[in-house]
Order: structure tokens, then C-alpha cells, then sequence
């Protein structure tokens, strides 16, 4: 009979070494397994001025071939002050038998994104091949991002094209892995 209390008997984890073992297809993205947080420097053309936030980020697994990924950002003001919450998405990352990535992101403001990628090394560069809008969406008709993982800290470029500009640089963010 179901019991709807019981404990989930396949967790995620986020720390490697707990609970169940990473599917061997994750290898090339086990560096990203785990939970960050940082700070970024964002602008765009069609922003009055740049901005800085905060971020936490956390990938995790269940032992199949994909990692979970959620993101949660807000302002700050120049002393690191907490202004309002800012973006915030949730997703998954599959990686491929050729070391490929496919990724699938919505964020919390009415846009799904779908991107393949490649991983070479620390390195990982995902782009978009598809953008779905909800009706009240902002414009966004492709991102790029970039990850660099050095150790315990993640560095991630986010370049973007939005409201008619071109692919350019967005935000910038340096996350530090927490232990916990």
C-alpha cells in the first residue's frame, strides 16, 4: 500500500561520494555536482545602468544520466546588500555518449530554453537551439553560456541576444562551491 509520507527512496545528492553513485555518462560534468554560490556583474544595452547580484546555484543527480540544475539570483547594492530577488531557473542537463550536452532551462519569467553543448576538459560551452516564449515574456532569441570550473570555484559568461540586440555579453558570475 502507498504511503504518502515515506521518504523519496531515490534522492538527489549534490555531494559526490553520497548517496547514489553518478551515472558513468556524468563524468565529464561531475566537477559541476554540488552547491555554489557567488557574486556577478550583469548590463545590457537596454538597461539604464549595470547591476550586481548574488547568486546560488545547485547541481545534483539521482544516479541517471542527467543532472538537475536550479538557479536563484538577486540585486545588491554596492556594500553586498540584499535590494530585491532577481532571475531564478530550474532544469536539466543530459550529457551525450560523445561527451555532448543537451540542456533544457525555464525560467521563472516565461522562457524555456533548449541548448546543446560540448564539455572539453573544465570547460563547458552550451548555446541555444531553441527559445520558447510565454505571451508576456521579454524577447530573448538566444543566449550563450560558458563554465570554467578551477577547483572550488565556477566561473559562468552569459552572453544573450533580447529586445532586437544582437548576441553580446550579459552577465558574469564567480560562485564559490559550498561545502554543504
Amino acid at each position: 500500500m502507498f504511503d504518502p509520507v515515506q521518504e523519496n527512496p531515490y534522492p538527489d545528492t549534490h555531494t559526490l561520494g553520497e548517496g547514489p553513485e553518478p551515472h558513468p555518462l556524468l563524468t565529464p560534468v561531475l566537477g559541476l555536482v554540488g552547491r555554489w554560490h557567488g557574486r556577478g556583474q550583469g548590463q545590457y544595452p537596454t538597461l539604464e545602468r549595470d547591476f550586481r547580484y548574488e547568486q546560488e546555484v545547485v547541481f545534483s543527480h539521482d544516479g541517471r544520466p542527467f543532472l538537475r540544475y536550479e538557479a536563484r539570483a538577486w540585486l545588491v547594492d554596492e556594500t553586498g546588500a540584499p535590494i530585491r530577488p532577481a532571475g531564478r531557473e530550474a532544469g536539466w542537463w543530459r550529457v551525450t555518449p560523445d561527451a555532448g550536452l543537451e540542456v533544457v532551462l525555464a525560467h521563472a519569467t516565461g522562457i524555456v530554453e533548449t541548448y546543446v553543448g560540448t564539455v572539453s576538459g573544465t570547460e563547458i560551452e552550451i548555446g541555444t537551439k531553441d527559445v520558447a516564449l510565454t505571451p508576456l515574456a521579454k524577447e530573448v532569441t538566444g543566449t550563450r553560456r560558458r563554465y570554467s570550473i578551477d577547483g572550488d570555484l565556477l566561473t559562468v559568461v552569459h552572453d544573450m541576444a533580447a529586445v532586437g540586440q544582437p548576441l553580446q555579453h550579459h552577465l558574469t558570475t564567480r560562485l564559490r562551491r559550498r561545502s554543504s
